[in-house]
């Protein structure tokens, strides 16, 4: 007998007592009826091994982040606040944690990348990073994000999750995707943002021709310059035609030059409403940052800031309500991403990076269909609860975060 034959002595069909037809006919029936069978792998359906996304019918989420950092006084504070909508109108709609808090018992950061992150992943990490860049936050999550969750679990399209980011902190343009095996980066949001529409505006210049030899050459590069700011896509980081067609208009309305556009934390809330209309987001993120002007130590920039996200949200929350999409059908979640210091003996104020008691000190108010109306929670919780929260709000699990479900929230 061949000694490379699979089958032992006794089942050599020229040594086994049975006829050959019956021991073929035998052989045939039991790989038949193996699971490994080949055939049996090709007649079982996909959905056997790699069930296929459901339909999402439930709630649209959009989850703003009150940021660069807010202080309870300034927005939360009835007395004190700059946020008037915020805290006069829309605080009575919904369920408002007045004590959340930033893990009070580790030395994580408290900052706007990393509190991005914990919203998102719903998980307290210590972050480093990668881009080798001075104060460069160019982080990468080792567990998924809502967006992946949601993406992997559902029939969502890429631009119906969004992230929409400022011009200014382009490190969190890449926040939408972890590098976790299981998901990454084909379960990712689509983002908007300038730097997105000046990739879009290079490309349709090259494409449409009329440029000299040595303005191809300059935008080429300005283009590759843009296209490679993440490794980890791999090439997969293009915009999707819905996007392409969002920038379209976006570009007949306002032009190339960049100056006619809205700016900062105002050019958020113009992304966001023209997303609502045009793309039809299940779940957004809008990346509030112009708070975080205070750096430069004006207390006016701060206070400033929070005023322009307050006007954004009373916006946003009016072209929800106008709309029938959204109308009765949309739950918000509003948080910061860090609180601020209160030391009044600091030469710049309002900072967060000295991990003081005040700068984890941050809140969250959830309104909307299915969230209870008029409560106040006055008790701690924590930062990383959101991300479990939205979860079940949009019927899937957050696996691994390590957050609970704000079930107080709940109606």
């Amino acid at each position: 007998m061949n000694s490379n034959s699979p089958l032992p002595p006794s089942a050599d069909p020229l040594q086994a007592p049975q006829p050959r037809r019956e021991f073929l006919r035998a052989l045939a029936l039991g790989a038949a009826l193996s699971p490994w069978a080949p055939s049996a792998l090709t007649a079982a359906p996909a959905s056997t091994f790699s069930p296929a996304p459901r339909d999402y019918r439930g709630p649209n989420v959009i989850l703003i982040r009150f940021g660069g950092g807010v202080r309870r006084l300034e927005s939360i504070d009835p007395q004190h606040t700059y946020a008037p909508c915020f805290c006069h109108d829309l605080i009575r709609r919904g369920a408002l944690f007045p004590q959340m808090a930033i893990d009070s018992f580790s030395q994580i950061e408290t900052s706007h990348g990393q509190g991005t992150l914990y919203l998102l992943t719903g998980r307290y990490d210590k972050y480093k990073d990668i881009g080798g860049k001075f104060l460069g936050q160019r982080f990468e999550p080792k567990v998924p994000t809502l967006f992946e969750y949601l993406r992997k679990s559902y029939n969502i399209p890429s631009h119906q999750a969004l992230l929409i980011n400022g011009e200014d902190r382009k490190d969190e343009e890449f926040y939408n995707f972890s590098n976790h095996t299981l998901y990454g980066v084909d379960f990712r949001s689509a983002t908007l943002s300038l730097h997105r529409f000046k990739a879009y505006l290079l490309r349709r210049q090259l494409s449409e021709g009329g440029l000299r030899d040595k303005e191809v050459a300059e935008k080429q590069k300005e283009l590759l310059k843009l296209e490679s700011l993440d490794y980890r896509t791999q090439g997969k980081d293009r915009q999707s035609p819905e996007i392409e067609r969002f920038w379209e208009r976006w570009r007949g309305h306002y032009g190339e030059a960049g100056l006619v556009n809205p700016r900062g934390d105002r050019l958020l809330t113009d992304l966001a409403l023209r997303a609502l209309q045009q793309l039809k987001p299940r779940l957004m993120m809008v990346n509030y940052n112009d708070p975080d002007y205070v750096h430069w130590g004006i207390a006016s920039h701060y206070t400033r800031g929070i005023t322009v996200i307050d006007e954004g949200i009373k916006q946003i929350v009016s072209a929800v309500e106008a709309d029938p999409a959204y109308r009765d059908n949309t739950v918000f979640a509003i948080v910061p991403d860090c609180g601020r210091d209160t030391n009044p003996f600091a030469p710049v104020p309002f900072q967060h990076h000295f991990n003081s008691k005040s700068a984890r000190e941050v809140f969250a108010l959830f309104f909307g269909p299915g969230i209870a109306k008029g409560v106040v929670v006055d008790r701690h919780v924590e930062h990383i609860s959101v991300a479990s929260t939205i979860g079940h709000l949009m019927g899937f699990k957050a696996e691994h975060a390590e957050g609970r479900v704000l079930e107080e929230a709940i109606a």
